[in-house]
């Protein structure tokens, strides 16, 4: 049931994506709040913050192992907080939310632009926010595994 939100997580990503390229693509931004939070369509070819442009295959390959082993971890740690479950559910729906942009049209499209921080979509928060949550499993518990109440 929980796996219910990667999907959730890669249908907001691609639909938000899905609008980004229909809409503003052709006029480039829209300011929300001027020049503080604009919608500004960006095709970035690199990896975060555009570092290693041009690297499509690396990056697909990376992202299908990334995946394929956070899915074995998952299979195979069957109890562990709900918090690290989570959190790794949010990094693999990133991940592929990502996966596909690369595998379709060779960048990944982004459109959220705080001006201070380099542009990004849904799929990129989703993957912070599932960072965030397995490091604090990390560095908050001795194990993965809750302890019996």
């Amino acid at each position: 049931m929980i796996y219910i939100l990667i999907l959730i997580v890669i249908a907001l990503d691609q639909i938000t994506k899905y609008w980004a390229i229909n809409s503003l693509q052709y006029i480039g931004e829209i300011p929300i709040i001027q020049n503080v939070f604009h919608l500004t369509y960006v095709e970035n070819i690199g990896a975060a913050f555009g570092i290693l442009p041009n690297q499509r295959l690396f990056f697909i390959i990376a992202k299908l192992i990334a995946v394929i082993g956070l899915l074995i971890f998952l299979y195979k740690n069957k109890e562990m907080h709900s918090i690290l479950r989570i959190g790794i559910l949010f990094i693999i729906a990133g991940a592929v939310g990502n996966l596909i942009d690369r595998v379709r049209f060779g960048y990944v499209v982004d459109f959220f632009d705080f001006r201070i921080w380099p542009v990004f979509n849904i799929a990129d928060m989703s993957i912070i926010l599932g960072a965030i949550l397995v490091s604090y499993i990390i560095l908050r518990y001795d194990s993965i595994k809750p302890k019996e109440l």
